[in-house]
């Protein structure tokens, strides 16, 4: 039903199922890992009315297990990647996986998937760091360059007043340049990924 995902390495796709409605991913050197995506195979839906919370496990300074709640996957939302490199320390929070028996080992973390109710899982608050922002690195990106671009060229905006004259120089009007801004920051907001068949 579930899947899981490190960059750079083979994508698990069989969990152990240590009860009927929990299963754990081992994630063997986790100090190496930044992200891990959690995702469902799509063979098996959640039932009516439920999702899963998706927790970390890795051992503390003593070799006892920390859980940490990352977040959720449901029907709608199939899969969610997690920032778990700032996690390694810190107290644990309540679980679902205390009293089982789950077989550990100290350069390995896991990730335990819990099947609740939605009810259930919207009580439930996932560890703040953890949250990977909903728009992408590539978006984040491009927006950012938007902004310098924009920032950058109203910086040497002159009235005409104030225009040396110069007949090898081009002038781009500023407002020309702030509407190209203002369009593909739309259609950059309205879908991220336009100009793969916009600009072919």
């Amino acid at each position: 039903m579930f899947g899981c995902l490190v960059a750079g390495r083979l994508v698990q796709t069989i969990a152990q199922q240590v009860a009927e409605d929990k299963f754990v991913f081992d994630l063997p050197y986790y100090q190496s890992i930044n992200h891990v995506m959690v995702f469902m195979l799509g063979t098996v839906p959640f039932p009516d009315g439920m999702g899963g919370s998706v927790y970390i496990s890795y051992p503390d300074s003593s070799g006892m297990p920390v859980w940490q709640l990352l977040g959720f996957v449901k029907n709608g939302k199939a899969s969610a990647i997690f920032k778990i490199s700032g996690l390694k320390s810190g107290e644990g929070s309540q679980h679902p996986f205390g009293a089982m028996n789950i077989t550990r080992t100290p350069t390995v973390a896991q990730i335990g998937i819990s099947v609740e109710l939605l009810d259930n899982l919207a009580q439930l608050t996932p560890v703040g760091s953890a949250a990977v922002s909903s728009v992408d690195s590539f978006t984040q990106f491009t927006q950012k360059m938007l902004d310098n671009f924009n920032n950058f060229t109203s910086a040497f905006a002159v009235s005409q007043a104030q225009m040396t004259p110069n007949p090898s120089e081009v002038i781009i009007p500023a407002n020309v340049v702030l509407k190209w801004y203002e369009n593909f920051q739309r259609r950059l907001t309205q879908n991220p990924l336009f100009w793969k068949t916009r600009f072919k």
